[in-house]
């Protein structure tokens, strides 16, 4: 089944919304002793990272230049998806606070 320009960029906004809800009002150390939220986070990014390699085969030109670090994104997911005995969770819990209101921003205005 084809995918969509606007199913591909819901599901990265509503990911990237989930990820900051899950995180809002948590810190660091209670991210490190909640298993459950820490596997949450991994399959959004998952989504989001899955969602932006579809959208970059649609549209590689407008992703250039509306998601400019869409190949770190995509290999963030391949991190989670493949190397999840090297996760690093400072870089996880990094990107769910700093990176994440971000994308979210340019998802909503591609």
């Amino acid at each position: 089944m084809p995918h969509s320009i606007r199913k591909l960029l819901l599901d990265i906004t509503l990911s990237c919304e989930e990820i900051v809800d899950f995180t809002r009002e948590k810190s660091f150390e209670e991210f490190l002793a909640d298993r459950l939220l820490q596997l949450a986070l991994e399959r959004e990014f998952e989504i989001i990272g899955e969602a932006i390699a579809r959208l970059e085969r649609l549209d590689p030109d407008r992703i250039e230049t509306k998601i400019p670090e869409f190949r770190k994104i995509i290999g963030f997911r391949n991190i989670i998806a493949h190397g999840y005995d090297v996760i690093d969770d400072a870089s996880l819990w990094d990107f769910a606070k700093n990176k994440v209101p971000e994308l979210l921003q340019k998802a909503k205005d591609f």
